[in-house]
């Protein structure tokens, strides 16, 4: 199968699809491999690596998209890019459909094949090729979270983790998965003082066998979620629900009824966001002020720190990559249902439930999209 890796055009996205050790791995089993020059640049990986891997340097991203059969990628495929796309071609990457209608009526009308790394699932049920930047992405939210603190960031002026006889800043993190169990670990590293609220009770349990009284925990209840809020120093918004629309657990009340220079950061923005104030932001202009809070809410978080979020990524969607270069589109979704599920676009119909639910659109179960 030829394989093309695009240079990534979102606003400071420095990650890559495929590193030069992935691409080796694929030239290694026969596949072809075409990267656009400076692909990987942001990682520190110049052509000339991709050349010892066994790839060919394309001079512009629409070579990769006119001959690729297989699309490897990071983010959401922009504008330009889905223009390129045809029907036919196999797009693997990040895609966050639910909140985003103009993306999915491209793809929709492009005709490809759109696999979103965010629904592939494993055995135990969990979002493998989601899981790696989840972590990143929470441990970036707590230090972010602290800059925003800062008087020059537009914040209250406090120190996270506080001073002798000054208090450390009160942390409430909404949701207790990947995402907010790490956003918790870099908190307390930095002397916060955290409460998680999370909306079931095992995530909670096993967060208070590993830390004990140094954390509070609460079920997710409205009133939980209004009173720690309002007395937190800082939010951080990590709920998730797979493929569709992330609720809006924050209301616009809440936050006028926060401290002035309270920090809101929105982990959930690229599924539209937990906070009901939040709108996407990017790395060159993160943050703004709504009713004297400052909300951070950028949209690819990991893109931040892209030489170790590349390494992640690559280590998770390299199998599934490999197997659909080796046994082709059908086959592969038919033997592994995991992948299946990361079917979200086939031939103009919307293949993921929780997806359709959230554009409006029809639902087409895959196996039967795919006749079979």
């Amino acid at each position: 199968m030829l394989i093309g890796v695009p240079k990534e055009i979102k606003v400071q996205e420095h990650r890559v699809g495929l590193m030069p050790a992935s691409v080796r791995e694929l030239t290694h089993r026969g596949h072809r491999v075409v990267v656009e020059t400076g692909a990987g640049a942001g990682i520190g990986s110049g052509d000339d690596a991709y050349r010892a891997a066994g790839a060919e340097i394309a001079g512009a991203a629409a070579d990769v998209f006119a001959r690729a059969e297989l699309i490897v990628k990071v983010k959401e495929p922009q504008p330009g890019e889905i223009a390129m796309l045809r029907e036919g071609q196999i797009l693997f990457t990040y895609l966050h459909l639910a909140p985003d209608p103009a993306q999915a009526k491209g793809l929709m009308e492009s005709g490809c094949t759109a696999i979103a790394y965010e629904t592939v699932t494993d055995a135990g049920g969990k979002l493998p090729l989601l899981a790696p930047m989840s972590v990143i992405a929470g441990r970036l939210a707590a230090q972010v979270g602290a800059q925003c603190l800062t008087k020059p960031a537009g914040g209250a002026g406090l120190l996270i983790g506080g001073a002798p006889a000054a208090p450390a800043a009160k942390v409430a993190i909404l949701g207790a998965g990947n995402v907010g169990s790490n956003a918790l670990r870099i908190a307390l590293g930095m002397l916060a003082h955290v409460t998680v609220i999370n909306k079931t009770m095992a995530p909670l349990v096993a967060l208070e066998e590993t830390y004990g009284a140094r954390i509070v925990t609460r079920l997710s209840t409205i009133e939980a979620i209004e009173s720690h809020v309002l007395d937190a120093d800082l939010v951080i918004g990590a709920v998730l629900v797979p493929g569709a629309s992330a609720p809006k657990i924050v209301t616009a009340e809440m936050v006028r009824a926060m401290r002035p220079g309270s920090v809101l950061v929105d982990v959930s923005i690229d599924q539209g966001g937990c906070f009901e104030t939040s709108r996407p932001t990017t790395h060159d202009a993160p943050t703004f002020v709504v009713d004297g809070v400052v909300h951070y809410c950028v949209a690819n978080m990991p893109g931040a720190v892209p030489r170790t979020a590349a390494v992640a990524l690559n280590n998770a969607t390299l199998p599934f990559v490999l197997e659909l270069a080796d046994r082709g589109l059908r086959e592969a979704l038919s033997r592994d249902r995991h992948l299946l599920a990361g079917l979200n676009v086939y031939h103009g119909r919307i293949t993921h439930e929780a997806v359709a639910r959230s554009l409006g659109l029809d639902y087409h179960e895959p196996r039967a999209a795919l006749g079979g």
